[in-house]
């Protein structure tokens, strides 16, 4: 697979009419030197001596890229209040991974929150996929002011097999479950690691002790493209037929309202629209509520 090729047609994804205004805005924007950057719950950034103007336009560049799903993000005085409370999911996966001097991939990285967090951690390499221009445009923005080398390819899981160097750790979070054939996308997961590499991932679960997975008719949550959601046991075996070695169940969490919620940085349906107003136990399909399974799988030596 000529992965420049895809890199160089990609790329053109960016001059796209509705993506155009979010790059000039982005190339429009001052660039300041002296920024303090946190890297806690919040991602911060603290420009000294920032203008009235200055933070207008910041501000009026962060709204023009709506919709901010991963977050929170804090620029001066401007807070992006983000639909999902990522750093509850980060916070909940930290203990459970080693990144300094390895080289880490983040597969379906959305705006880069995750990898930023994980600048932290001094990884050799943090590369970030997501075939996503308004997403990368995002990152694009918070980049503009953190200076990181962080690299940001807008490519997909399936390219993560061809990529030009293999992988110490992986992260794929909320991602499996939109695939039609999960077990393929797990064995390319495995084929992108290094000998003991380590694949941190989540997705929807269902429960019972049972090897199986629930496919939905049509749409779940209101997600139209959602195919399997397996029981624990059966993403167990899944990725034990991709080649992993051991499986660890790191944690199981039902979806919350403090996780997952409409803010003025979305314009658009969360959580509490997604679930049956008389019952927020079940979808409004009428299946189990959103519940995620937190793994890490383990490629042998």
């Amino acid at each position: 697979m000529d992965l420049d090729l895809l890199r160089e047609e990609r790329k053109k994804w960016l001059t796209w009419k509705n993506i155009r205004p979010y790059q000039e805005a982005i190339k429009n924007l001052p660039h300041y030197d002296n920024v303090e950057v946190g890297l806690g719950d919040k991602v911060t950034v603290n420009i000294s001596s920032l203008s009235d103007s200055e933070a207008t336009q910041i501000k009026e560049t962060a709204l023009l890229m709506k919709p901010w799903r991963k977050g929170p993000f804090q620029i001066n005085n401007l807070f992006i209040d983000s639909e999902w409370q990522s750093q509850i999911k980060y916070n909940l996966l930290e203990p459970h991974f080693n990144l300094k001097d390895k080289i880490v991939g983040d597969i379906g990285c959305n705006n880069g929150y995750y990898l930023f967090r994980m600048l932290s951690h001094e990884p050799t390499k943090l590369i970030g996929f997501d075939p996503s221009a308004i997403y990368y445009s995002q990152f694009q923005f918070i980049n503009h002011f953190i200076h990181s080398n962080i690299v940001y390819e807008l490519l997909g899981v399936e390219h993560v097999e061809f990529y030009e160097h293999k992988f110490d750790v992986l992260f794929c979070l909320g991602v499996l479950y939109h695939r039609s054939d999960p077990v393929a996308m797990l064995k390319s997961l495995f084929k992108g690691l290094n000998k003991g590499g380590e694949l941190i991932l989540d997705t929807f679960m269902i429960d019972g002790e049972d090897e199986m997975c629930l496919t939905p008719k049509d749409r779940y949550s209101k997600i139209p493209n959602i195919y399997f959601v397996p029981t624990v046991n059966a993403l167990i075996n899944w990725c034990t037929r991709a080649g992993f070695e051991s499986v660890e169940v790191l944690e199981t969490m039902v979806t919350e309202p403090n996780e997952q919620r409409k803010t003025e940085w979305i314009d658009t349906q969360s959580l509490e629209d997604f679930l049956d107003p008389n019952d927020p136990t079940k979808t409004v399909e009428g299946y189990p509520a959103p519940k995620r399974v937190y793994i890490k799988a383990r490629k042998s030596n």
